[in-house]
């Protein structure tokens, strides 16, 4: 689509090898107060030098009944009756008194596979802070499975050599790769206090494989700096007919897949919630109900150019290295301003010429910027007239067809991963005024993105603002110099 001169983005085929990004909507381009590190509006996930994946390995069902303590481990393989077999194995207060003194256990039976084998362990009053503590030692990542007071459920996970792991959340701690805090409708201050964020600390991570064709695959959850995810008691949780456990977050990791890919025949998909195992759901009825959805078994938690991960306070785009080859470059959208430039735009009453400003400066109301009335699409230049006192603050009406309607400032779609195609900026949002092309418009007009617990409507990428009207965008006339 364009030449390798003006592509910021590496082909698919050149190192270092990019499996994609992941782009905030609500923001155009950058955090209001600028990028910092891991925290910023856009994060590309490429190959590491060295794989950090986990596959689950085994299984420790850990039971502290009143009179017992016990611990068994399951191999991965086994099957679920033996998992309950073991789990009840131990809880015979004669096996106690055989085993050793006070609060402590010795000589535990571990099972592996289809045999028996002697291990000494030493459990206190919490045995699975401790199975915990042991795996953490080893350098092992875990999930635990609070079941009740008496009895948890810890899996284990070994290194995976095949796939890359990247951690996204609300906190700053080192598992995360790229933090995410809560977006503010209408692009404000980033430092315009949350009371309290529903973005989990650790939402979701991503794990990439790292031969060809890198797919990429979502699961709930995060692990910690100790590297443990842990579902507590009042947490979603499962255990599949299979044998393994599996659950949900507090408010949830859902995903939405369009259909047709992210192009300007893309329609929207439904909105899906995913496991911390990575399997794919329907709903919850609001998004931190006990009861699970019901599961999608044609579905899968792969990701795919365009598909949208809502974290419960913001929305993530994933585009792919092969999407985002074929989409506008920064320097593609700055040819598209200087272009409409170049044409001496006119306001049709002031007769002054208007000029988009620069990226640099996309926030910043110049003298010459472009204004609309977002219900006619005319534009002209800033004036203060036409206010009508039946109307609201914002309305005007216009002066060349008299259409009442707000009067807002026009402002460049800047994130180029927004855009589905390379068209012309000729359509703007209503009522934030943020303009982008025709097929990139009518796309993310009819995206339903969730707000709060159980809402869902569609909004401005560029902005997060909700879009009003009935097409909720508008095409722009321009009236071109009379000279």
């Amino acid at each position: 689509m364009f030449s390798p001169s003006q592509e910021e983005h590496c082909a698919p085929n050149k190192e270092p090898i990019k499996y994609g990004e992941l782009v905030v909507l609500g923001y155009n381009g950058c955090l209001p107060n600028g990028d910092r590190g891991r925290r910023k509006s856009r994060f590309a996930l490429y190959k590491r030098p060295k794989s950090n994946g986990v596959r689950a390995s085994s299984v420790h069902v850990i039971s502290t009944p009143q009179a017992t303590k016990g611990l068994c481990i399951q191999r991965e393989g086994s099957s679920a009756d033996s998992l309950q077999a073991c789990a009840m194995s131990l809880s015979p207060t004669e096996e106690l008194a055989q085993a050793g003194t006070d609060s402590s256990v010795t000589g535990i039976d571990i099972k592996q596979g289809s045999s028996w084998h002697q291990k000494s362990l030493n459990l206190p009053e919490d045995p699975g802070t401790e199975i915990l503590q042991a795996i953490s030692s080893r350098g092992q990542h875990s999930i635990s499975y609070t079941l009740s007071r008496n009895q948890t459920v810890v899996v284990e996970y070994t290194h995976d050599k095949d796939t890359d792991m990247f951690q996204i959340g609300r906190s700053t701690e080192s598992p995360i790769d790229f933090v995410v805090t809560d977006t503010i409708s209408g692009n404000q201050n980033d430092e315009t206090q949350i009371t309290q964020s529903t973005i989990s600390r650790f939402a979701c991570r991503i794990v990439c494989d790292r031969n060809p064709p890198f797919t990429a695959r979502i699961f709930a959850a995060g692990f910690d700096s100790s590297k443990n995810i842990f579902l507590g008691e009042k947490a979603a949780k499962w255990k599949n007919p299979d044998g393994h456990m599996d659950g949900l977050t507090t408010n949830g990791v859902l995903v939405m897949h369009p259909k047709g890919g992210f192009t300007e025949e893309s329609k929207p998909g439904v909105w899906r919630e995913i496991s911390v195992c990575g399997d794919v759901y329907t709903l919850r009825e609001t998004r931190s109900a006990q009861q699970r959805g019901k599961l999608v078994e044609n579905e899968t938690n792969i990701l795919q150019d365009g598909s949208l991960i809502d974290l419960c306070g913001a929305t993530l785009l994933w585009r792919t290295a092969d999407g985002l080859f074929h989409t506008p470059t920064q320097k593609h959208i700055e040819a598209l301003r200087q272009e409409i430039n170049a044409a001496r735009p006119q306001c049709p009453v002031g007769l002054n010429t208007l000029a988009f400003p620069s990226i640099n400066r996309k926030d910043v109301v110049e003298e010459k910027q472009p204004w609309a009335y977002l219900t006619c699409g005319h534009v002209h230049g800033y004036h203060n007239w036409g206010h009508r006192s039946d109307t609201e603050a914002n309305e005007r009406e216009c002066p060349m067809c008299r259409t009442v309607g707000p009067y807002v400032p026009l402002w460049l779609g800047c994130e180029a991963g927004f855009y589905v195609d390379a068209g012309p900026p000729t359509h703007a949002f209503s009522p934030c005024g943020h303009v982008c092309s025709e097929k990139s418009a009518k796309y993310w007009s009819q995206i339903p993105l969730p707000h709060g617990t159980h809402a869902f409507h569609a909004a401005c990428p560029f902005c997060a603002t909700q879009l009003t009207g009935e097409e909720s965008c508008v095409k722009l006339i321009f009236q071109g110099p009379i000279d």
